[in-house]
């Protein structure tokens, strides 16, 4: 049976995110999260003209960042 992200394999529509959907998620401005993901700051990829996030990725990444001790995530400590 396919796990809740995915249905025959394929990511489902909420663990596929828009540089709007992650900005929401991490409670920043979508101008921040596009700087980063321009910046190669945050896992995402560029498809055609739209940016693109795995949400399984990106909060492997955040708990990274929480772990090394980043002072730019600490605003997030209390969302795990």
């Amino acid at each position: 049976m396919a796990s809740t992200r995915e249905q025959n394999g394929i990511p489902t529509e909420q663990e596929i995110l828009t540089i709007e959907d992650l900005a929401a998620y991490l409670r920043l401005k979508p101008q921040t999260i596009y700087k980063w993901a321009q910046g190669n700051r945050i896992p995402a990829a560029k498809l055609g003209k739209e940016w693109r996030c795995r949400r399984s990725i990106i909060d492997r990444w955040l708990d990274e960042q929480m772990l090394a001790g980043n002072p730019e995530f600490e605003h997030l400590k209390g969302l795990r």
